[in-house]
């Protein structure tokens, strides 16, 4: 029997105090002891005001990812820490594991010693990642083979965007005579994004008092076959626009070119990220018999605001007009968090008071890595 699943309970985690814009270089450092050129620019069009950083001012760690998706869970039962024993799936999406092996999810488990001996799981990705965990989590209950599930989405990616990460790349510039500032592809993304996690409890039967988040549906596609790489990290492009992996690379290679930190092609970022997943979103929404007057809420998933008119213009274009007060996002607070950043959307309206029974919350994450997609539309039961 094919079941209804629905979201009963959301809580976050969000490391250490708010930094504002001004306090940034204090977390992540001066490359080349020099205020970076492109933060100004960048902070003025993406409109985030404060982020989350899981390092202090040294650049010392003070949470790992995995911790903070189990501190998450942990606020998930506060009330009853006995009924994590219930739980029997855990999916955990993220683009910055704390390490390649063992995988993200099973690292999770480790800080759950109260959970039981279940199944885990850890879809890769970027900002989509977080979506497909909760699609495997909610393909898993309405199909029977699981009953309580969590999902959750998180990301740590401050200690990659400190300044000592590229020492040696800025070293061998200023040897070569070149200009010592790193390229706008890797600065760029140092002021974009947070750190945090986000997870969703996730059952068969609704709650007996308050309100749950019935999933109707989730929908995802990727564009790979088509467009090239966009947002990379532990690998380089080569002229001919192939990607290469940092294993291909001398440990010299690696350190001299940074190519553990994270970059991003601008142009076909903007030439795609909008264009591409909203002319699909309309399709889907055509597909499943959707107006605009349908949606109550819309939640995308957004880098910045500079993609905030342009998302809405796309879909106006075509007579999809979701007017901007029922858009919601949390991006000015709480940062860009990747695949975190839907996950502390749904949960700071679910816990709003705002919602009534009956409302539908349609999500839209856009992943630039190579263009992929998840949309889903949740309703107020």
């Amino acid at each position: 029997m094919i079941k209804n699943v629905y979201i009963n309970r959301t809580a976050h985690f969000l490391p250490n105090e708010p930094i504002s814009n001004d306090e940034m270089e204090d977390y992540l450092g001066y490359i080349n002891d020099q205020s970076s050129k492109s933060k100004r620019i960048v902070l003025r069009n993406n409109g985030i005001k404060n982020r989350f950083y899981a390092i202090d001012k040294n650049g010392t760690a003070t949470h790992t990812n995995a911790q903070m998706v189990a501190l998450a869970i942990e606020k998930l039962f506060a009330k009853n820490p006995a009924e994590l024993e219930e739980v029997n799936l855990i999916s955990c999406g993220t683009s910055s594991p704390d390490q390649m092996m063992p995988s993200h999810g099973v690292m999770v488990h480790g800080w759950l010693p109260n959970t039981k001996n279940i199944e885990v799981v850890s879809p890769s990705g970027v900002c989509c990642s977080g979506m497909h965990a909760m699609k495997y989590a909610y393909m898993s209950l309405k199909l029977g083979e699981a009953t309580k599930a969590i999902c959750s989405g998180s990301e740590r990616l401050s200690r990659v965007l400190r300044s000592d990460q590229f020492e040696d790349e800025v070293k061998k510039l200023i040897e070569l005579e070149q200009n010592p500032f790193i390229a706008f592809e890797k600065d760029f993304l140092r002021w974009m994004l947070s750190d945090g996690a986000g997870v969703c409890l996730l059952e068969t039967e609704p709650n007996k008092e308050g309100i749950s988040l019935r999933i109707d549906w989730m929908e995802g596609v990727s564009y790979a076959n088509e467009r090239d790489v966009c947002m990379y990290m532990a690998a380089d492009v080569d002229q001919n626009q192939q990607l290469l992996s940092y294993m291909d690379f001398s440990p010299e290679e690696v350190k001299n070119k940074s190519l553990l930190s994270i970059k991003q092609d601008t142009k076909l970022l903007s030439e795609n990220i909008v264009k591409l997943g909203f002319k699909r979103l309309k399709e889907i929404l055509d597909k499943k018999g959707l107006k605009s007057d349908d949606i109550s809420y819309f939640l995308p998933h957004m880098s910045s605001f500079f993609f905030e008119d342009k998302i809405y213009q796309e879909l106006d274009q075509y007579g999809y007009t979701i007017t901007k007060d029922k858009w919601f996002t949390n991006l000015d607070t709480h940062g860009n968090v990747g695949a975190g950043s839907i996950y502390l959307m749904v949960d700071q309206l679910f816990n709003s008071g705002q919602l009534k029974k009956g409302d539908t919350l349609l999500l839209a994450v856009p992943e630039s890595a190579r263009f992929s997609y998840v949309f889903a539309l949740l309703t107020v039961c």
